[in-house]
């Protein structure tokens, strides 16, 4: 059984994803902060779509992540995909000349320093995997080509950054596949009821990662299962 971990996976984009790998056959673990939604989240998915286990874990919080890789060590001994999905928008990200620095500093700790801590944290289990891979869940608002438009700046600049953490790992884990994604607007918390996406299209990018990509794939950013430019 192929086994996945899925940061932030207790709603949105997350939890789709990881429903859909649980259907697909994959041991999920739901990783989430709170520890109250991520069980039921992950209860959720074991009634109705496959195996789903539980595991706290906060990206912004490198003993958080430590603990989380032990536990998760103790229920299996490999790790197959992982899915750095959490991530947030601090409220009053609204123009780049007005942001604080703790606020962008708050939202790289989550959004770029999250994701490359629990890749560092779980590169040890991912090369136990025949093919392991890293989904970096990103935006279009990181991407550098046509130029910002000033929306959610460290948010933007946060995504940004963490394409360039994709780039990186890539070239460091050549046996593996390390890609960023761009999921669309979709209609999560984050994105609003107005966004143009379902989380079922949402997740389609990053479910095909997971499971049917072909592993020489890596270093890419996509969306809708095709390279976009970074």
């Amino acid at each position: 059984m192929r086994t996945v971990l899925i940061t932030g996976a207790n709603k949105g984009i997350g939890r789709e994803v990881a429903r859909q790998l649980a259907a697909k056959g994959f041991h999920v673990f739901v990783g989430a902060r709170n520890a109250k939604a991520g069980r039921n989240a992950a209860e959720e998915i074991a009634r109705k779509c496959g195996r789903a286990t539980f595991l706290e874990i906060d990206v912004a919080d490198n003993d958080s992540v430590i603990r989380a890789a032990r536990a998760f060590s103790e229920i299996e001994d490999h790790l197959d995909v992982l899915v750095n999905n959490a991530g947030i928008i601090v409220d009053g990200d609204n123009a780049i000349l007005e942001i604080s620095d703790d606020l962008l500093r708050n939202t790289l700790e989550t959004n770029t320093l999250g994701p490359l801590r629990v890749t560092h944290v779980f590169t040890p289990l991912l090369r136990k995997s025949k093919a392991p891979r890293v989904i970096n869940v990103s935006s279009g608002g990181g991407q550098l080509t046509g130029g910002a438009d000033g929306w959610a700046p460290a948010y933007c600049i946060s995504k940004t950054a963490l394409n360039g953490g994709t780039v990186q790992l890539a070239a460091a884990l050549p046996k593996f596949a390390v890609n960023s994604v761009c999921p669309g607007w979709v209609r999560t918390d984050m994105g609003g009821e107005n966004a143009s996406r379902s989380v079922e299209e949402g997740a389609d990018t990053i479910v095909w990662l997971a499971a049917e990509a072909p592993q020489e794939v890596t270093g890419k950013f996509l969306r809708d299962r095709k390279e976009i430019p970074w």
